[in-house]
């Protein structure tokens, strides 16, 4: 942990009683290495995880290089409007009473209002790269004005969505003399567009990148898509009365699906994604801050910037297909020194993403099954299903075994013939078929298993039982 403090840095007054306000003494590792790298005006590449005080660590420096004179003068461009709204109202906290005008800038709000305010002046600006842009395009931005420009979450940023935007940007920043690049991670093809425009930054690696978190309990289960919503039950059922949950879903439509489900088994959730009008999205926000909702239902525009102390349940319900998005997942919970836990639902299709996760990040991620039953209850709030499609093959076969083998009489042929027989199924449903002395393993497709083994249990091979059952 730093031992530096921020009073040893002699910061403006404004910053230094702003700081003291918000009680903060030590500044964190990214914090005591790089403000004093920006405040010399070099160009920074800094890297620390979600969580780390990266906010403040380029925002200290740029609210000291700026004066309240309704120019623009420092730029932030960022990949969402939550993150936007937060970094401005950090920023709003930190310049203490220096009088600097922020306005962010983002889409989903009124133009026009948010027009007239840039024309009124505006000394710092936080906004997304679209709506920046359009501001440009109708003459209401000066990026010939701006010194500073800031990309927050760099990784994102840089990456091929909005790429293109921040290099018109660029183009047209021709009074930069410093630029800051802030993420948790940065990929080698994200760090090689980096060094086209800034080729001599400072790159910096916070200690603490290590990710070993141990105030976080990383678990995933074992589980197909047919017993997820259980798992997510237990987990849920666990939940105390201070406890908050993210869910995260990989698409719109499951965040929606899952909170209508969730309604259903009666577990109140709110479900947040891109889809819904930004005030709204604000309500839900500031809601799950304050503590009153329970568990908010997220695509990962929640993942970025959301920044609620009280999250102490993570759970990955689709696991993400980027090892970085895990990162950014799993730092919405055990902040500020408290303890969290982080589940991922793993099928089998996920194994190798898993792997992937696990081994970027040099990090173990247990495996486990789902926490226990409290003790109030005697069952589960969701029923657990038979998932035939996980127990499957990759070529969608479930085995059997059969109490009957060659000791009594049994063929491939035999076994095949008398199962299609009996079960009125087409020969294709059958797969390999393994005879032994006196047992033998049958495939028998995921569509048709179940039917299989409820006719089976009332059937005789030869006069015996033949006991149908799963092979696990």
């Amino acid at each position: 942990m730093s031992t530096t403090l921020f009073s040893e840095w002699d910061l403006e007054d404004c910053t230094q009683q702003a700081i003291n306000e918000l009680g903060w003494d030590a500044a964190t590792p990214i914090q005591s290495e790089t403000i004093p790298i920006a405040r010399s005006g070099r160009d920074i590449i800094g890297q620390a995880r979600t969580g780390s005080g990266k906010t403040a660590a380029f925002g200290i420096p740029m609210i000291e290089s700026c004066s309240p004179s309704g120019k623009l003068q420092s730029l932030t461009l960022v990949p969402t409007r939550e993150l936007a709204v937060q970094v401005t109202d950090e920023l709003s906290r930190l310049q203490g009473d220096k009088g600097l005008k922020l306005i962010t800038v983002y889409g989903g709000t009124d133009l026009e209002k948010q027009a007239k305010k840039l024309d009124a002046g505006v000394d710092i600006i936080i906004g997304t790269p679209g709506r920046v842009i359009d501001m440009c395009k109708r003459g209401h931005i000066d990026l010939s004005s701006p010194h500073i420009l800031c990309l927050d979450e760099a990784d994102r940023m840089l990456d091929m969505g909005f790429f293109p935007d921040v290099i018109w940007v660029l183009e047209r920043m021709t009074n930069r003399s410093q630029t800051l690049l802030f993420s948790a991670t940065f990929p080698p093809e994200v760090l090689e567009a980096a060094h086209e425009f800034i080729p001599d930054a400072e790159h910096v690696l916070s200690d603490e990148m290590e990710l070993e978190i141990p105030e976080i309990e990383q678990r995933w289960i074992s589980v197909g898509r047919a017993n997820k919503l259980w798992a997510l039950g237990r987990i849920l059922a666990t939940m105390g009365d201070d406890d908050q949950a993210l869910v995260f879903c990989n698409t719109k439509r499951m965040v929606d699906m899952l909170v209508e489900r969730l309604g259903k088994f009666r577990f109140p959730s709110t479900g947040l994604h891109g889809d819904l009008p930004q005030n709204r999205r604000e309500r839900i926000l500031n809601s799950f801050r304050e503590g009153k909702e329970p568990v908010v239902v997220a695509t990962d525009v929640a993942a970025r910037g959301l920044d609620v102390d009280g999250v102490t349940i993570v759970v990955n319900y689709d696991l993400p297909s980027d090892p970085e998005v895990y990162v950014h997942r799993i730092g919405r919970t055990g902040r500020m020194g408290r303890d969290g836990q982080a589940w991922s639902f793993v099928g089998r299709e996920d194994l190798d993403q898993l792997q992937k996760i696990a081994t970027t990040w040099t990090m173990h991620i247990e495996e486990s099954g789902p926490p226990d039953l409290p003790e109030h209850l005697d069952r589960d709030p969701v029923k657990r299903q038979q998932d035939w499609g996980e127990m499957s093959n990759v070529y969608g076969m479930v085995r059997i075994s059969l109490d009957v083998g060659v000791d009594s009489s049994a063929s491939s042929r035999g076994l095949s013939d008398w199962i299609v027989s009996e079960a009125r199924l087409p020969e294709i449903a059958i797969g390999e078929i393994d005879v032994g002395d006196s047992s033998s393993i049958v495939e028998v497709h995921r569509d048709r298993v179940e039917t299989v083994l409820d006719i089976l249990s009332k059937r005789s091979w030869q006069g015996s039982e033949v006991n149908a059952k799963l092979v696990e």
